[in-house]
């Protein structure tokens, strides 16, 4: 029964006490303090998944963060080695080497120069894309990845990347869409989950950001940045939550339950007992704000009254 297991309890934290004070709480060890440190390159998202398109050969993921909040997921793209003409591809090559030196404007004038010589190669529109989003030149950017996904529809990072700068130039509409369709071709990459979850944000969809946060913690349960968005997005939707009850009852014991749990958390417990004695009168058949009453009263040792809350 439920008011004998909380007078069991109550009754076992008053005889912990009669005892004596509770221990301190323990410092952290130096091992725990140590293992909440985190540089800053590991704590950008998606990190093992950043790459540049080469043509030949296929190449490591190397990490390059191309916005802020996401990893710029830019994957290799298998090619035939008659898709570039030599010349061509070793230009394509020394493009590649200055985008990753961070020197994109030079980039640029390679991969366009490919592109005037004949290489008209998804890679090649891709990676040019890349070079004008690392210089702020959304609008320019998302032509480029746009058409990398016409020529490539199974290509995934060219949509996430074109749905990054939509949302740069503030098309949070268009970038959902793009984030969208990229979550579909690389449903097991976590940092795609992650910007289609920000993109979601910016709309407004609360409960969309929370599942897209959600999704990927689950694919990167070691990673604590998405842990830590997963956090915020769930504050933002209760605040929503309590909202939404405000609209429909303003005077709602859920809503004075709430109000009760934050002053105790502030410490205010006589602002915390009036909220939640307010919420039993609403609705006086919740146990929990009985509870929350009782442990109240026992904590102030009104013996009696906790004893009647818990009955009720």
């Amino acid at each position: 029964h439920p008011g004998r297991v909380a007078h069991r309890v109550l009754t076992a934290r008053a005889r912990s006490w009669a005892s004596g004070p509770a221990s301190p709480k323990r410092a952290p060890t130096r091992s725990a303090r140590e293992g909440g440190r985190r540089s800053a390159a590991q704590r950008r998202i998606g990190l093992r998944n950043i790459m540049l398109v080469a043509p030949l050969p296929p190449i490591r993921p190397i990490a390059v963060l191309a916005l802020p909040l996401l990893a710029a997921l830019c994957g290799v793209l298998p090619l035939a080695a008659q898709e570039l003409a030599p010349e061509l591809a070793q230009r394509f090559n020394e493009g590649v080497v200055a985008l990753k030196g961070g020197r994109p404007a030079e980039a640029e004038a390679i991969f366009s120069d490919v592109l005037k010589r004949g290489g008209a190669a998804p890679f090649v529109h891709h990676n040019l894309g890349i070079a004008l989003q690392q210089q702020g030149r959304h609008r320019a950017a998302v032509v480029q990845f746009t058409t990398a996904s016409r020529l490539d529809p199974t290509y995934g990072p060219a949509r996430l990347l074109a749905g990054t700068s939509l949302l740069a130039l503030g098309d949070v509409s268009g970038a959902r869409a793009e984030l969208r369709r990229g979550v579909k071709l690389m449903p097991r990459e976590p940092a795609a989950h992650a910007q289609l979850a920000e993109a979601h944000g910016r709309a407004g969809d609360v409960e969309a950001t929370v599942d897209a946060y959600r999704r990927a913690a689950e694919l990167a349960p070691a990673d604590p940045e998405y842990a830590y968005r997963l956090g915020k997005a769930y504050l933002t939707f209760a605040q929503w939550a309590h909202e939404r009850i405000l609209q429909i009852d303003p005077n709602s014991a859920r809503l004075h339950q709430a109000l009760g749990r934050e002053y105790l958390r502030q410490g205010q417990v006589d602002l915390a007992r009036r909220a939640f004695e307010q919420a039993a009168e609403v609705d006086p058949s919740l146990p929990e704000i009985h509870l929350a009453l009782a442990r109240i009263h026992f904590d102030r040792g009104r013996w009696r009254e906790a004893a009647r809350e818990i009955e009720r």
